[in-house]
């Protein structure tokens, strides 16, 4: 089973606004924790298409760099909005949205909630903290209603999507604050976001 993956990314000038690193610009901070997330699901073997949607021209010319992956425009409807925009322009019947803020996730550990996900109808994987979804599932074609936001693992799971419980760190560490960014770095982070944060330590000690 191959799968669609939907990306929605904000601008890089709205996005990541609490991810303040001493010489780090955050624009470009948050354009590589996009990218690095999208080359990294576009490398899961069950992933058959890669969906960004986005208004930002720096992520759109990046997007264009990663092979499996394509961008869509942002409808301008919000997060919710844009995933959904996406989710319906996919090609494959097996489809989910996924958070574009995982530096640290890998192929394998989406390739392991994917496969988990085929034994359900509808499907989410909570973030690290059990209180948001990094990443929602549906098995066939349906109407598309992604819930992401405050306690939106809850929400998902009130529409009718199954909690996965599955040992898959890299995808479950979202990023919005320093203290997070430490914990994907942990993991270990993607070669974009990890070349610009070597930059930035070394702009600070300067």
């Amino acid at each position: 089973m191959l799968w669609s993956i939907v990306i929605p990314v904000k601008t890089t000038q709205s996005g990541k606004s609490r991810l303040e690193l001493p010489g780090a610009e955050r624009p470009q901070l948050a354009l590589a924790i996009a990218l690095d997330t999208v080359a990294a699901a576009a490398s899961a073997e069950a992933v058959g298409e890669v969906l960004v949607v986005t208004s930002d021209a720096d992520v759109q010319a990046g997007v264009e760099q990663i092979a499996g992956a394509t961008w869509i425009p942002d409808p301008g409807m919000g997060l919710n909005g844009a995933a959904r925009a996406g989710l319906e322009r996919a090609t494959h019947d097996a489809r989910a949205a996924m958070l574009g803020d995982l530096p640290a996730l890998t192929g394998s550990d989406l390739d392991e909630a994917l496969a988990a996900a085929q034994g359900e109808e509808r499907a989410l994987v909570a973030d690290a903290d059990d209180v948001g979804s990094v990443l929602v599932t549906w098995r066939t074609p349906a109407t598309f209603e992604p819930r992401f936001g405050t306690a939106s693992a809850a929400q998902h799971i009130d529409a009718g999507h199954t909690a996965l419980d599955v040992d898959v760190p890299t995808l479950r560490r979202d990023v919005d604050t320093v203290d997070q960014m430490r914990a994907a770095h942990a993991l270990g982070l993607g070669p974009r976001t990890s070349a610009l944060l070597a930059s930035a330590r070394n702009r600070a000690a300067a």
